[in-house]
């Protein structure tokens, strides 16, 4: 699985502009299966996404697709999940 740090390069105004062009981008991740869970940073600087386990290249190509390419730098960390509670050891296998 990844995951993807989002981190605001340019004013919230600027994020604010193209949010529903991004959660529109979101959405058909999702719906795709590809996207696990996705969420603002706590205080409001970028946000994050994880992924499942899918080929690097597929996975920039989707992230070039996201609207807040424009106003955000993108840091992806693989992880190899080896241990999860109960309630989410089915990320062991994403």
């Amino acid at each position: 699985m990844y995951v993807v740090y989002l981190s605001y390069s340019r004013p919230v105004e600027e994020v604010e502009a193209l949010l529903e062009l991004h959660v529109q981008w979101l959405d058909r991740y999702f719906d795709a299966g590809v996207f696990i869970a996705a969420g603002r940073k706590d205080p409001r600087t970028g946000g994050m996404v994880l992924v499942k386990d899918i080929d690097r290249d597929r996975l920039d190509t989707i992230l070039a697709e996201d609207p807040f390419v424009a106003v955000a730098n993108y840091e992806v960390t693989k992880v190899n999940v080896t241990r999860a509670a109960e309630a989410f050891a089915a990320l062991r296998e994403v």
